[in-house]
């Protein structure tokens, strides 16, 4: 017995538990304290009984019944609110992690389990050279999206050593010894812009030599294609309630991977989660552009992502001019690089890259009067009852936002019959280019939900044109704006790319061609076509693209993903304020959309540039949102936590201030307070 004379009847016990691997020693310390101790004398008394002698600067307290970490060490115990039956941990900071990328390769490395997600995140990826980290986050997988997986693969094991990049002598974050990995502070990694391979100065940089350069390529080439089998096993959205289940294991990027249950060894995915790729540069992103690449690959192949089957061809024609590509670079060596070859990546460049409502900086052709203008015939088409639609050709005019049209183009000086107002519209595409089919699909907002339009124009150049106006003016823009050349000529390259031609050799020997069609496509096509067809019909497809190089070839398959209707949209399903029915509520970049869960139409869309505040009630879990012109609306989340869907929010509006003035500074305490949100 101790006698209270010698301690105090001020002290108490505390047991503490060490996490080391030393034997002879136990893991359970028990010490004699007060709750004036601040946390680092007790981190000093802890090492100073029981004796390891090793480096313990990553170590902390973890608080295992409040689940949190004890950081502040200037702090006392009763300040933090420690008393005797506290459960302290003493463990590293920085544990073992492994994380599936995009290309759906595996790496394994030492990430902080004490620092908030967003923190870990910009460390991971300034270890995997990946710049922009704010634009990715991590996921874990939600039970629903693993049932399948399981059902198939119930005696499986875990992927093989090999199949596993391990950077675990690469430990990430600040102050820890060990290489920096494939990341170096005073060097940007350069790649070649034309096959993205590393370049060879930037080898040097790294730490050894073949072994990182293979690192290097892994991540910034692609590879293996799949196999039909391979898709068979993986997880496959049907439906929109599907597509909700992929977007519910968000992590919160403002509390740490211990405070939300991951332990070492866990297996997390490392995502694109903001559709917002800023400031993309073949030089510096090769692998940045082969990750979104393989996102965007994966999510068309497994039908995250909804495309018709001429758009499914370019596809899959991209991924073999990558294919071919590849096999033709590996015989030849590129010593130099062709200066058109490169002005080709940076046009496309100028067309991928994807900006939000403020992210622009000022133009001064939108202070100009005389606002440019469309007048063509179009004709209009309305859908009816029994499924009969009136066709009818009127002369349309568009100013502004909007668009008028009149019985003809003598009466355009009077009243139009109808005048439509596209800000804050949905713009569809509705194109089939061997049919000769140009369609522009508009949802207007009204009271009552969304006013259905079609207009059909009579070619390629006509449609181009009037859709960038639709599309700029969607988002409060008219064609003064300085993107509408860049929009019109994006969309001419994209159907460009679908008005392809046959060549004969390639439509007569495709046996001759080493290529296994099913790699390329979804399934859903897999089963429509014979093997052959489908070989056939991507070389027709692919005759329009053989010229790219391997990077071009990714951006513009970066860039037609882009212009999918259902591009950026991350799904949940929301019970609305007042409403008696779930809905699916659609979160992009630039907008919110409530979309019916049975047939898949939206019902309203929300503008981000309209919005003017938005909370969370945490009491009752609802996220409150304030419109101009008086709109309000409030929902619970149903498929995930609310806080996913205010984080992303946030997220998208601290993404639509950055600027390339300061693009190398992140104002990470603005994010924080755009997406913490305080529970």
């Amino acid at each position: 017995m101790v006698s209270s004379t010698e301690y105090g009847s001020h002290t108490w016990e505390l047991s503490l538990t060490v996490d080391h691997q030393h034997e002879g020693v136990g893991k359970v310390q028990v010490l004699h304290i007060s709750g004036d101790l601040h946390v680092g004398g007790l981190m000093l008394k802890l090492v100073e009984k029981i004796e390891i002698a090793q480096d313990w600067s990553d170590y902390a307290f973890w608080w295992e019944q409040k689940k949190c970490w004890l950081l502040k060490t200037h702090w006392t115990l009763d300040k933090y609110g420690v008393q005797a039956d506290a459960k302290l941990i003493f463990t590293a900071q920085h544990k073992m992690l492994r994380l599936r990328l995009p290309n759906m390769k595996t790496v394994r490395l030492k990430v902080s389990f004490s620092s908030m997600v967003f923190r870990a995140v910009s460390d991971i990826c300034k270890m995997l050279n990946i710049r922009r980290s704010e634009e990715l986050s991590l996921l874990k997988q939600s039970e629903g999206t693993l049932k399948k997986k399981k059902k198939k693969d119930k005696n499986s094991k875990e992927p093989a050593t090999e199949d596993i990049l391990n950077l675990s002598n690469s430990p990430v974050g600040s102050g820890l010894p060990g290489n920096a990995g494939l990341y170096s502070k005073t060097m940007t990694p350069v790649y070649d812009p034309v096959s993205g391979s590393p370049a060879s100065s930037t080898i040097t940089w790294f730490s050894d030599g073949s072994s990182t350069e293979q690192n290097c390529n892994i991540l910034a080439l692609s590879h293996s294609t799949c196999s039909p089998e391979m898709l068979a096993e993986m997880y496959q959205p049907r439906t929109l309630a599907d597509k909700a289940k992929l977007n519910a294991g968000w992590l919160d990027s403002s509390r740490s991977l211990m405070e939300q249950g991951v332990v070492e060894e866990d297996l997390l995915l490392l995502r694109f989660k903001y559709y917002t790729f800023f400031d993309l540069n073949p030089k510096y992103d090769a692998v940045r552009i082969n990750q979104i690449y393989e996102q965007a690959r994966w999510a068309i192949l497994l039908e995250e992502i909804d495309c018709t089957e001429e758009e499914m061809l370019i596809f899959a024609a991209l991924q073999a001019q990558y294919h071919v590509s590849k096999l033709s670079l590996s015989s030849e060596t590129q010593d130099s690089i062709c200066e058109s070859e490169v002005d080709e990546v940076e046009a496309a460049l100028s067309n991928l890259e994807v900006t939000l409502e403020g992210g622009n900086k000022s133009n001064i052709l939108e202070d100009i009067t005389d606002i440019p203008k469309l007048a063509d015939n179009l004709k209009l088409v309305r859908p009816k009852k029994l499924a009969l639609k009136a066709i009818k050709t009127y002369w349309f005019v568009f100013r502004d936002t909007s668009i008028s049209y009149f019985k003809n183009k003598e009466s355009a000086q009077g009243e139009p019959v109808e005048k439509l107002n596209l800000k804050g519209c949905e713009v569809v595409p509705d194109v089939n280019v061997a049919a000769k089919k140009f369609g522009i699909k508009l949802l207007i907002p009204v009271a009552d939900g969304m006013n259905e339009v079609y207009l059909r124009c009579d070619n390629e150049d006509q449609y181009a044109r009037w859709m960038a106006a639709c599309v700029l003016a969607s988002k409060g823009k008219t064609m003064a704006d300085s993107s509408y050349q860049h929009e019109v000529q994006k969309i001419l390259s994209f159907l460009q790319m679908k008005n392809w031609t046959m060549s004969s050799q390639a439509a007569s020997e495709p046996e001759n061609v080493d290529m296994k069609p099913e790699c390329f496509v979804s399934p859903r096509y897999t089963k429509k076509f014979k093997s052959k067809q489908l070989t056939a019909r991507i070389l027709e497809a692919h005759q329009n693209v053989s010229q790219m190089s391997l990077v071009e070839a990714k951006l513009r398959f970066i860039q037609a993903w882009q212009s999918l209707p259902e591009f950026g949209l991350s799904y949940y399903i929301v019970r609305f304020k007042g409403s008696k029915k779930d809905d699916v509520l659609g979160v992009s970049y630039n907008r919110l959309i409530r979309i019916d869960m049975a047939t898949g139409d939206p019902i309203t869309t929300w503008r981000f540039a309209n919005m003017k505040q938005w909370n969370v009630n945490w009491e009752i879990r609802q996220v409150a949102i304030e419109f101009d012109q008086n709109v309000s609306i409030a929902f619970t989340c149903l498929s995930a936590d609310c806080k996913i869907i205010h984080e992303y929010i946030g997220g998208y509006i601290f993404l639509s201030t950055r600027s390339k003035d300061h693009n190398e500074t992140l104002d990470e305490e603005l994010f924080h307070k755009l997406t913490g949100g305080q529970e």
